[in-house]
């Protein structure tokens, strides 16, 4: 009997860990292939390689898609997704995949999406119809979405929007969010654990910080980090964890400055390509407070009730709950953000927080939509009018 061959592609070490459990149900599925296809930052040797983490995890990768060039102009981005194309294009005609799995907005997802609609594959794509008004990266999830066939959304409201989109509602799922799954199913590491595992002995506060470039801001990353950094240091008590940014444009002068500053400040600061998964929400379960402008911030950090400082425009039109401050991006207003965080009145207000993004049983529900769907006529897509 055939089995239906299943393509998750993945291009950056958070994507890997929201699609790591899926990967293990369509893995233990005998009625399934699971096909793993690696590019983008996991190759990257300045990213620290992160397609080992896979390979340690116990999968088989089938293909790599080599895609990154050695900078992070606009240009260069561009020619990257062009390599990528031209790599998927090669790839999808060896692995004859039955249906690709994107999640996202990356560049990466853009690129594998393009070479599998011509290829005519389907596409089930996780994490639609969300809003990110500050990044270009909402532009390329429209885009996913609307060549996608299978739609996994995060929540209800976005599964609504997908619709609006114009995608029939037969094939627009909502099953909550993996971060979500991700932090009810690993075993988190205790305080100690965790100091041991990232060589780092906690401090008085946690801070956990990711800042990416900001694609639609034309002053670019550079003030930015200044800014937030010069705010980080206004506490001088507290252990800060950075992860590096994506592979963006402007995201090597972030790296850069990180660098500096962790070298400064080797006492109480780490700097992490990869933390891995149970150490990174080990750490997110342990900290005070998350800040910077990732989605992790307003999706996972509101599970285990912690302030998000969440900076600048990046993340604008992401659903909010109250464990979420807003604020700019100058020092003074990052300063008083944290401030607020840490008060007693705002920790308070956490016990109430309820996240919006599902239970915690995403991946088998994906799973068994992939492997019940019929694909004899999901490709002739007809535009849903509302």
């Amino acid at each position: 009997m055939h089995k239906r061959k299943i393509a998750i592609v993945t291009g950056t070490r958070a994507e890997y860990g929201l699609l790591y459990w899926l990967m293990k149900e369509i893995e233990a599925d005998r009625d399934l292939e699971l096909q793993v296809i690696v590019t983008g930052m996991h190759l990257s040797p300045e990213f620290g390689l992160t397609y080992r983490l896979i390979e340690k995890d116990g999968f088989r990768i089938n293909e790599k898609v080599d895609m990154l060039l050695s900078s992070d102009t606009p240009a260069a981005v561009t020619k990257s997704i062009g390599l990528a194309i031209i790599g998927f294009a090669d790839t999808y005609t060896r692995l004859k995949p039955d249906i690709v799995v994107l999640l996202g907005d990356r560049y990466e997802a853009l690129a594998a999406a393009q070479a599998a609609i011509l290829a005519r594959i389907p596409i089930a794509h996780i994490h639609g119809g969300e809003i990110t008004e500050g990044a270009v990266d909402e532009a390329i999830r429209h885009s996913i979405t609307k060549m996608s066939h299978l739609h996994f959304t995060a929540a209800e409201p976005y599964r609504k929007r997908v619709i609006q989109l114009g995608e029939n509602p037969e094939y627009v799922y909502n099953f909550g969010a993996p971060g979500i799954e991700n932090m009810k199913r690993v075993k988190l590491l205790s305080r100690e654990a965790l100091e041991e595992a990232i060589q780092c002995k906690l401090g008085a506060f946690l801070f956990l910080v990711t800042y990416h470039p900001v694609t639609l801001e034309e002053e670019g990353s550079e003030r930015a980090m200044h800014e937030l950094l010069h705010a980080l240091e206004q506490y001088s008590e507290a252990t800060i964890l950075f992860t590096k940014p994506n592979s963006d444009a402007d995201g090597r002068i972030i790296i850069e400055m990180l660098e500096q500053y962790a070298l400064k400040h080797p006492d109480r600061t780490r700097l992490f390509s990869s933390m891995g998964q149970a150490n990174y929400l080990s750490a997110l379960s342990h900290c005070d407070a998350v800040i910077g402008n990732s989605s992790s911030g307003i999706i996972e950090a509101p599970f285990f009730r912690k302030p998000t400082v969440n900076i600048g425009k990046r993340q604008d039109g992401r659903l909010r709950v109250p464990s979420i401050i807003d604020c700019g991006e100058t020092s003074e207003e990052i300063e008083d953000a944290i401030g607020q965080a840490l008060s007693d009145e705002f920790k308070q207000r956490l016990n109430s927080v309820v996240s919006p993004y599902g239970e915690g049983a995403t991946s088998q529900l994906i799973k068994d939509k992939l492997k019940q769907v019929r694909l004899e006529e999901i490709l002739f897509k007809r535009f849903y009018d509302m």
